[in-house]
């Protein structure tokens, strides 16, 4: 018999990872925290680290110098800081020149840097994750590059003493108020022997201090092409970045026998023991959960984000099927909307709907656009490809974290480390990256900081950013993926930048509106 307990088995995080070597952690700072003890050895720094990954040192050619000359400008001055997240291979490189030419030549900014590179993570035993995201919860806001979840290949690639969890799970995990235990997989040093294990991780439920959802809306130019000719709004999907598969226990049956699913109460209640299936062979099992917690605070801030946009709001389930765990989520949203939000959309004159997610999918297809679509986590993690994809390029989708109060945010690129790009770059060839997803990420976590501190400087310099992004390619000026979408598979050089001229481009766009500014004033 096959039993999958409701109770999480606490681990010891002593026993299961080795001390690492002289790792390259930050220095310490003050913070008046109950977990004071957590925030050790954190780093805050407003100078440019250079890449720690051996392989990021090869070549530096891409910062060896810039086109562009910035005209002297008074710096914006921020008065809270930010935090920062750095991360691993092509978009560390292109993260770096967005600082240099696009950020800190006009913005006084008060940086908590944290170095998310794969090799830091792995000297720090991945506490240096645990500890920018419990930053992000103090600071508000934080900008966080594309990093490396390792898999078997990557661990040997490193020489990584764990195959270290996704960071971005990490962090939304802990900006859902959840602590994280740092045990991690260990499965790679276990697959020589044969052994099968189940790693249970314990976490303690806290007050939700974020939602745990990722909005992703897409960057639109009139020039780019896109497969689903339709669209001619954004759509932004909300994706509920918590449970469900993602935090699922999974099994292989190895024969027969009855699976049940069992939950005991801690009041020492009688325990509910479910049937499941009766197993006559091998076969495999799933158990997942949430919590009303979570998808309450989930309704929230999909609410809050579609009456910011002044924006419908649909929630997509298979409640037809899945009658208790879909319909929970119907009916905690169907209840929100009603006690919080319902004379507020009215007065705006936007609704909320929910809809089959098979409805929805085919609704999406047909639809123009202009609406906030919230979505559980597995089906966000599917649909805000195809959306992207749908719109043109995941180099050009937004990517944010929200809470529900609205007051914490993490903006990031939603595409990865472009791998294959920095290989080029490692042997000193040419490459031609999208940096429009990156820069984002910093406008939107700059965008906040400037709504939080009422910062009306700020939040101009943002948007004439975002528009020097867009009108520099509109003007026909891009990177090579762009080109291809709009000449074809064989595009030519002539028709696109290279990875350090867009963004020279870029900055010579902004430098131009910032002239304008000041002329007029």
């Amino acid at each position: 018999m096959f039993r999958l307990n409701h109770r999480l088995t606490t681990m010891s995080a002593a026993a299961m990872i080795s001390s690492s070597p002289l790792p390259l952690r930050n220095p310490s700072f003050p913070l008046s925290s109950s977990n004071s003890n957590t925030f050790r050895t954190v780093r805050f720094s407003n100078h440019l680290p250079l890449p720690t990954n051996s392989s990021s040192r090869v070549s530096l050619r891409c910062f060896a110098s810039a086109t562009t000359t910035t005209t002297a400008v008074d710096k914006i001055r921020v008065l809270n800081p930010i935090v920062e997240m750095d991360g691993d291979e092509m978009t560390r490189i292109i993260w770096q020149m967005i600082k240099e030419k696009l950020i800190f030549p006009y913005i006084d900014l008060d940086v908590k840097y944290f170095d998310l590179g794969i090799l830091n993570r792995d000297a720090t035993d991945d506490e240096v994750t645990v500890e920018s995201a419990h930053a992000a919860l103090k600071y508000n806001v934080a900008v966080k590059c594309a990093t490396i979840t390792p898999d078997e290949t990557r661990v040997k690639e490193f020489g990584l003493k764990s195959m270290w969890r996704s960071p971005n799970g990490t962090i939304r995990n802990i900006l859902n108020g959840r602590a994280v235990t740092l045990v991690y997989s260990y499965w790679h040093h276990l697959c020589t022997l044969n052994i099968q294990i189940i790693v249970n991780f314990s976490y303690s439920f806290k007050s939700c201090e974020m939602s745990g959802t990722v909005f992703r809306e897409p960057i639109m130019c009139k020039n780019v092409p896109r497969i689903v000719p339709g669209w001619k709004k954004p759509i932004c999907i909300g994706r509920h970045a918590y449970g469900d598969q993602y935090r699922a226990t999974d099994a292989v049956i190895k024969g027969p026998g009855k699976l049940k699913l069992v939950f005991v109460p801690e009041n020492d209640e009688t325990p509910t023991e479910l049937d499941v299936f009766d197993f006559k062979g091998p076969g495999i099992a799933l158990a997942m959960y949430n919590v009303d917690e979570s998808i309450r605070a989930f309704a929230e801030s999909s609410m809050a984000m579609a009456l910011s946009k002044k924006w419908p709001l649909y929630l997509s389930t298979k409640n037809t099927i899945l009658k208790k765990y879909d319909g929970r989520f119907k009916d905690i949203f169907q209840e929100v909307y009603e006690e919080n939000w319902k004379e507020k959309f009215e007065e705006n004159s936007i609704w909320y709907e929910h809809r089959l997610i098979d409805d929805m999918v085919a609704y999406a297809l047909k639809s123009e656009g202009g609406y906030v679509w919230a979505c559980k986590n597995y089906d966000g993690d599917v649909q805000s490809d195809l959306l992207a994809q749908g719109f043109g390029s995941l180099g050009l989708m937004t990517s944010v974290l929200l809470s529900s109060d609205g007051k914490t945010l993490e903006a990031e690129a939603a595409h990865g480390t472009v791998t294959r790009h920095f290989r080029l770059h490692q042997k000193g060839n040419e490459t031609s990256t999208n940096s429009i997803a990156s820069i984002f990420a910093w406008t939107r976590g700059l965008e906040h900081r400037a709504k939080l501190d009422k910062n009306e400087r700020l939040a101009d310099f943002v948007t004439k950013l975002e528009s020097a992004c867009v009108e520099t390619v509109e003007s026909g000026k891009m990177t090579k993926d762009l080109a291809i979408l709009i000449h074809g598979p064989k595009a030519s050089r002539e028709f696109y930048l290279n990875t350090e001229e867009f963004i020279d481009a870029v900055a010579q766009n902004l430098d131009s509106k910032l002239q304008t500014l000041a002329a007029i004033h």
